[in-house]
């Protein structure tokens, strides 16, 4: 159901290199596959949208749409540098942008980055320092950040997209709302994981100009503190934050839940198994929570869940069985509920969670949304 179409050329036509489309303009357009097994009995199931379609995954359309932005406004001058802090999937899309638009790329990531994304990141490109030690306050995501600040003043002319902050993050995912509209027409609930806040945002603004009963769920990582749990280890890549960004739409959710590694590697791996549509940290636990969802509803509601990216990337952690032994991420198969808590507060969750007041932990008010 892809609005995507691949035309073969004529036979005995020559390519023209001057019309056909580089790497970054055929970001979007990603397709949606039907997923009930292995969370569902055949037709209760939910509609994926592949953004691991994308040549990097899908903070390509933020990245893309920030330098493009910033170039409008002068904020970035041709040739100049490109800094920010990633953990994985946007550094992916700043190399992108770098090579489209002519600037080398800095990124600072730390020691959990996956072997495969650090040395992706330097053959595309891009330069990659690794802070060596968390912040007191913040975590490693403030020690990069702190790091991008340096990095900053350092060199004249450098420019950071602030992707935790920068509106023009949450303004680049309007076409993903448009495509999910063209694919699945009226949507009933959307699922999607939070970081930076910015796809959960978008996407949920732009549908609700259309389905203004939409039902939003987000799916974060236990030990994260983005709905007020407490900062804790994070193993999880891509997913939860240390730190509370400011593109984070607290009104937006009408319930949160919470998920623990091991239960991502299951659904990653049990989608894997039974439908080849699968991917990383991310990935499973929105396959979880949207394979509960899809149980739980009456039957016909129309669920749409992101998947932010493709599997390729997590050959050493979530599909690799020493990285998961090691970690205790294969001992048994996650419950078939979400623990509930009626407060995000009521106490630190360690497994699948669920709530439905939403908390913003930065000025402390609470609401639960009934749509």
């Amino acid at each position: 159901m892809s609005s995507a179409t691949v035309l073969p050329l004529p036979t005995g036509s020559t390519p023209n290199p001057h019309r056909s489309p580089r790497l970054s303009e055929v970001v979007g357009n990603t397709p949606i596959v039907w997923i009930d097994e292995p969370f569902a009995p055949a037709g209760r199931g939910f509609w994926a949208k592949l953004e691991g379609s994308n040549p990097g995954g899908i903070k390509d359309r933020p990245a893309l749409h920030m330098v493009r932005r910033a170039r409008e406004r002068g904020d970035l001058l041709p040739g100049c540098r490109i800094v920010e802090s990633t953990s994985g999937t946007l550094g992916l899309g700043l190399a992108l942008a770098g090579i489209a638009h002519g600037h080398p790329v800095t990124l600072v990531s730390d020691p959990g980055m996956e072997p495969l994304m650090f040395r992706l990141l330097r053959a595309y490109g891009a330069q990659v320092e690794t802070v060596p030690r968390p912040a007191l306050s913040g975590g490693w995501q403030q020690a990069r950040r702190d790091r991008v600040s340096e990095l900053l003043g350092a060199e004249p002319g450098s420019w950071c997209p602030d992707q935790y902050n920068n509106p023009d993050n949450v303004e680049a995912y309007r076409p993903l709302a448009a495509e999910l509209r063209h694919q699945l027409g009226e949507i009933d609930v959307l699922v999607c994981s939070v970081g930076t806040g910015g796809h959960s945002a978008g996407i949920a603004r732009s549908l609700r100009h259309h389905s203004p009963h939409l039902r939003v769920v987000g799916v974060d990582t236990v030990g994260s503190t983005i709905f007020g749990q407490t900062a804790g280890p994070r193993l999880m890549r891509g997913l939860g934050s240390s730190i509370y960004p400011r593109n984070v739409d607290y009104p937006t959710f009408d319930e949160i839940h919470w998920v623990a590694p091991a239960e991502a590697v299951w659904a990653c791996r049990a989608m894997a198994a039974a439908t080849y549509a699968s991917g990383g940290w991310s990935v499973g636990a929105v396959g979880l929570v949207a394979g509960w969802l899809a149980r739980s509803m009456p039957a016909g509601t129309r669920i749409a869940a992101v998947f932010p990216d493709g599997p390729q990337r997590y050959f050493d952690t979530v599909y690799n069985d020493d990285f998961c032994h090691e970690h205790n991420l294969l001992e048994a198969p996650p419950s078939t509920e979400p623990d509930e808590l009626a407060h995000p507060m009521e106490r630190d969750v360690t497994r699948w969670a669920r709530c439905t007041t939403v908390l913003d932990p930065r000025g402390g008010h609470h609401h639960g949304v009934s749509r």
